[in-house]
């Protein structure tokens, strides 16, 4: 019991900080989720070594889907969402993260990892550069729902392979369509979501016959670190959002692009 309830607070106190985050960036927290879990299971003994980064993506996966609702639904209540977008980005991405799979096999995971840090770095120069220029920033008109959604798809296969929500790269790119950062942040939210269902459908099918309930799993979902993230980060999650309606703008921008480099490190040596 000491085991577990051990386990389960140092999930606690991880979902803390991942739910808040994704209330106030729109990032489902996956690749803050990610090496902080691979180190609790390692550090736990409850997996081989060569088992634990899947089950901590699969597990991150699951705790998004939590923890992006109860941040959309607060970004909802704040008028955050738009909804004249959202249904493409959703789209986009839900069929991203269902190709996620077959992509999976044809690409190999360190070209995976050098194209998400590559973008990671750029997207983070361009938010530090438009929270500098504010208002006076160059105003790009929208695309059509189409184009949005093919882009998204592509958004959606990389933040499924890597276990993360996919605000990572959706907000930078509704911003960078003059998109105000605040919906952009509540739009990535509700696609977080479905990157999450899909993607942990997935470990969950494939998972199925490798690790048993008995042990605790839910296919690769480690079903105690799930509850411990998600037993905070369910009610962190809306005062993120609610800390975007008082921040400035330019802030949030800066603390994305703050936010960016600490990913894009982690990755670096991850």
């Amino acid at each position: 019991m000491l085991f577990s309830t051990s386990l389960i607070l140092s999930c606690a106190l991880l979902g803390c900080a991942v739910g808040f985050l994704a209330g106030l960036l729109g990032i489902g927290g996956g690749l803050i989720i990610v090496p902080m879990l691979s180190a609790i299971l390692i550090g736990f003994s409850i997996l081989p070594a060569e088992q634990v980064i899947v089950v901590a993506i699969a597990t991150s996966l699951a705790s998004i889907l939590f923890t992006s609702t109860s941040s959309a639904l607060a970004h909802h209540r704040n008028n955050n969402i738009p909804w004249h977008i959202a249904p493409w980005v959703m789209s986009g991405v839900a069929m991203g993260a269902l190709i996620s799979g077959f992509l999976t096999t044809l690409i190999p995971a360190l070209v995976i990892k050098w194209i998400f840090l590559v973008c990671v770095v750029l997207i983070a120069i361009n938010m530090v550069i438009s929270s500098k220029r504010g208002d006076n920033a160059k105003q790009r008109a929208l695309p059509g729902g189409p184009f949005i959604s093919v882009i998204t798809s592509i958004m959606g296969a990389l933040s499924a392979m890597i276990g993360i929500g996919g605000g990572v790269l959706i907000v930078p790119l509704l911003c960078f369509f003059s998109v105000d950062m605040r919906k952009a942040i509540g739009c990535a939210t509700v696609s977080g979501i479905v990157i999450a269902l899909f993607g942990s459908i997935g470990y969950i099918v494939s998972g199925s016959e490798k690790l048993s309930l008995q042990q605790g799993f839910a296919g690769y979902v480690y079903l105690p670190a799930l509850f411990g993230i998600v037993l905070t980060s369910w009610f962190t999650a809306p005062l993120g959002a609610k800390a975007t309606q008082y921040l400035p703008v330019a802030t949030i921008k800066k603390v994305f692009a703050f936010i960016l480099v600490v990913i894009a490190g982690k990755m670096l040596f991850y």
